[in-house]
């Protein structure tokens, strides 16, 4: 896929979904805010479960036009949403632990996604926005990695797309290196899950 045909993409999703994605972004900011404040401990997650698969089959299976889109995409978006309701209903005690000084450094930069896309000379609808594939795995592995317990199929999920912001310098997405750093912290979070359980 040439930069020019992810860009399409991305218009045709924005132009069409923008509705959508305002009500979503309301939707994912109550629930976390409702989680870390332990009023519904397990909101976040199902948020999250929710958008993930809005991502799966608004955005790759209707608007997709690419084979990594509706084979690769789709069905990891798909599963990472049907996990995180998962654990939103089998952790549901499970409480969202205040952000430590990083995961408070990676929710700015989710926040900081779209004004960095138009700082780099993009707009709208060619423009990265809250609701959309890598924005979304960023708060969701930061999110996730506040939760005491974690499920390592997810976890690592969430790593592979998160590393895929390597292609931040193919398709001029420079604002994907925030989904780069976010998936190096999930080698991170996956490492110690890891090391954890040999240890039990």
């Amino acid at each position: 896929m040439d930069a020019q045909v992810f860009w399409d993409v991305i218009g045709n999703y924005n132009r069409q979904t923008w509705i959508i994605q305002i009500a979503l972004l309301i939707f994912l900011l109550i629930a976390v805010a409702l989680s870390y404040t332990k009023k519904i401990k397990w909101a976040a997650k199902f948020s999250l479960g929710i958008i993930n698969l809005f991502i799966g089959i608004g955005f790759f299976a209707w608007y997709g036009t690419e084979p990594i889109q509706k084979f690769f995409a789709f069905p990891l978006y798909i599963t990472c949403g049907v996990l995180f309701l998962y654990e939103s209903l089998h952790n549901k005690d499970d409480i969202l632990k205040t952000p430590t000084a990083f995961q408070m450094f990676l929710l700015v930069l989710y926040l900081a996604y779209p004004f960095v896309s138009i700082l780099l000379g993009n707009s709208f609808p060619q423009m990265v926005t809250y609701i959309m594939p890598c924005p979304v795995i960023s708060i969701s592995m930061t999110v996730y990695a506040g939760y005491k317990r974690k499920n390592k199929l997810l976890l690592a999920l969430l790593t592979i797309w998160g590393l895929t912001g390597i292609k931040s310098v193919i398709f001029n997405a420079y604002e994907d290196i925030i989904l780069l750093i976010c998936g190096l912290y999930g080698i991170v979070l996956l490492a110690n899950e890891i090391r954890q359980s040999s240890k039990k």
